[in-house]
Order: C-alpha cells, then sequence, then structure tokens
C-alpha cells in the first residue's frame, strides 16, 4: 500500500534504529538525558535561540508557547486556517483559559493589512491581546512557505505592537529545504519556534520549543504540568540527531515528488491543485461536486492501492514523505489517472 495520509506514517530507518539502540541515556526529569541534552543544544543552535526543550509532540510545543506567552483571559492573533486553531481541541482554552482571535490569510500568509486594527484597546470590556502566532510550512494551506519578507514585515509589526510572536515551525525544514534559507533565518523573526521531528524528517516522535532561557525554564515547568516530563528520552533525541544528519537534505526529493503529483492530477479539469504548484511535499486538490466526493475519490484510490485524506467533503490531501520510491510516486500517479479516465463508481 502506498500511504499518502501524512508524513508521519514512515518507518524508522535501519541507520536510525541502530542510533537509538546505542543512543547514551538518563533520567530527564530528575537531572539530565545526555543525548536529549544535545538534541536541544543542538537545535538551540541550529535556530540561533538561548535555549531549547524537547516534548512529546508539536501540539504540545504550540499549547506550552501560548500558556508561556499568555495569561488566562488573554488573546492571541492567528490565521484562521492554522494548525493550533484546527487540530489541537482548542486547548488554548481549555488548558490555558486563551482566546484565539483567527483572521482569513491567503493559504496561511498574513500580511500587515489583514492584522491592522485586530488588537483589542486597553479597555476593561475586553481581553487584552498579547500573541502573534504564524505557521511555516502552512499545513491547509498545502504546504505553503511563507514569505519570509512578509514573515519579517509582520513580526516587526508585531513587536511594536507590543505582541510577542510564536512559529509553528512543525515542516520549518521543509521551508528551508524549498527556499534555501537556513532555519536560523527562518526562525529569526520570533519570540519562539517550535520545530518537529517526525513529519518530514521521519523520526517517531517529537518536537522541540526553542527561545529564551527564561522563556524555556517557565515551558519545562509547564511540561511537567502537562504530563510531558519523560525519563531515558535519549532514545527518541537519538534518531532526531540522526534525522537532522541525514534527513534534510533528501526532503528535496519529497518536494519533486508532490510536484509529480499535482501535474498528474492538473490533466483533469474536474481537480483544481491548491495554489500554482506545490512549494514542499504536501498537495491538496479539489474535485469539482459534479463529478464526485472526495471520500467517493479517497475510496477509489485505497482500492488502487494508494492512501489518501480525504481532507474535506470536497478536498483530497496528500503529503509524500521518506519511506516513498520514486517508483510509488509513479504508481500514485498511474491510480489517479485510471480513476479519472473510467470514473468513480454510483
Amino acid at each position: 500500500m502506498i500511504d499518502l495520509r501524512s508524513d508521519t506514517v514512515t518507518r524508522p530507518t535501519l541507520g536510525m534504529r541502530e542510533a537509538m539502540f546505542r543512543a547514551e541515556v538518563g533520567d530527564d526529569v530528575i537531572d539530565v538525558d545526555p543525548t536529549l541534552d544535545q538534541l536541544q543544544c543542538r537545535i538551540a543552535d541550529l535556530l540561533a535561540k538561548e535555549s531549547a526543550i524537547f516534548m512529546p509532540s508539536g501540539t504540545m510545543t504550540n499549547q506550552i508557547a501560548l500558556r508561556v506567552h499568555c495569561k488566562p483571559g488573554e488573546e492571541f492573533l492567528c490565521d484562521s486556517d492554522c494548525h493550533i486553531y484546527n487540530y489541537e481541541q482548542g486547548a488554548f482554552a481549555q488548558l490555558s483559559g486563551l482566546v484565539a482571535r483567527t483572521i482569513q490569510g491567503n493559504q496561511g500568509v498574513l500580511s500587515v493589512e489583514d492584522l491592522q486594527g485586530k488588537i483589542r484597546p486597553l479597555n476593561e470590556h475586553m481581553v487584552e491581546t498579547r500573541l502573534l502566532c504564524l505557521e511555516n510550512t502552512h499545513n491547509r494551506g498545502s504546504g505553503k512557505v511563507l514569505p519570509q519578507a512578509q514573515v519579517v514585515e509582520v513580526c516587526r509589526w508585531a513587536h511594536e505592537n507590543g505582541l510577542k510572536t510564536h512559529l509553528d515551525g512543525a515542516r520549518l525544514f521543509n521551508a528551508s529545504v524549498a527556499t534555501g534559507l537556513s532555519v536560523k533565518e527562518l526562525a529569526e523573526p520570533f519570540d519562539s519556534v517550535s520545530v518537529c521531528f517526525s513529519k518530514g524528517l521521519g523520526t517517531p516522535l517529537g518536537s522541540c520549543l526553542a527561545g529564551t532561557k527564561e522563556f524555556v525554564a517557565k515551558a519545562r515547568r509547564a511540561r511537567k504540568l502537562f504530563g510531558g516530563g519523560m525519563r531515558q528520552v535519549g532514545v527518541v533525541a537519538a534518531a532526531a540527531l540522526y534525522a537532522l544528519d541525514h534527513h534534510v537534505d533528501r526532503l528535496k526529493i519529497d518536494h519533486e515528488h508532490a510536484k509529480q503529483l499535482a501535474r498528474t492530477i492538473r490533466q483533469f479539469e474536474f481537480l483544481k491543485v491548491m495554489g500554482a504548484q506545490p512549494e514542499t511535499n504536501i498537495v491538496i486538490f479539489h474535485i469539482d461536486q459534479a463529478w464526485g466526493t472526495a471520500h467517493k475519490f479517497a475510496t477509489e484510490l485505497e482500492r488502487h492501492g494508494v492512501r489518501a485524506m480525504a481532507f474535506s467533503p470536497t478536498a483530497i490531501r496528500m503529503v509524500t514523505h521518506l519511506d516513498l520510491s520514486t517508483q510509488q510516486i509513479d504508481q500514485a500517479c498511474q491510480a489517479i489517472e485510471s480513476i479519472c479516465t473510467s470514473g468513480l463508481p454510483n
């Protein structure tokens, strides 16, 4: 089965498993795990932040960033399609008592013009706006890379208006490979940055949250509160270190595979790919309702040996990753052509 549902479906490579097997470990809750300490220092250095902390998931790193930057009853600004708002169960409200003010962007891209007037005035009747959150690359934006000049401008506007800034950089390494900019350059405008290892980099789990030493110290307390403290976590940290050494540059292969899928899909007028072309490893395409539904299309794909995600009643998402060969992408393209030529069953 060719699994295009997500880049989280990968299995550890033999080299990664060997690194995990040989990892030097300690108790990270009591004092320190040496392999994890190496990973955290490396991420802080890569992102040019003072410190970094490992957590089980990107949801946790995002939610703890919100909690540290904001107090209960305060508000953050974000794109209406972002992961923090759509796919984290409103945890900012449930766990930290925060309010989200959503703003419609263009494939996740927000401009200063979009944000103008969205900071609440100081008034006892209103929440106080404290934080701006962006996502790069943007999941629901079909892997869109945020234009860096616009990011710099938006973050400057936020800081000039007294807001902190947080980047959900779950696929930041994809953005780096796609643009040629270092993750340091992409992270520079932000007060805090989250990066994920279990997506394009192919590790079993884990994310890091980076910021100032004071910010990370507060994040460590919040991680304990949320149940994210782990013991001999160097076993997982070793996988992330291996991925940083071996799986970053190869992301360009995933990007090329996504472009190949998009070219195939564009042959058929009843399918519309989001955006000019895939910039990274995510392809989202919409199906003309007169032709069929996303669920039916996904079901038929699976019958042809390809798994994809019905992202909405009319949209399919496909995500390329390191477990897929060019031959398998060719087969997925052939499956799409076969379905579109013969039509969906009634």
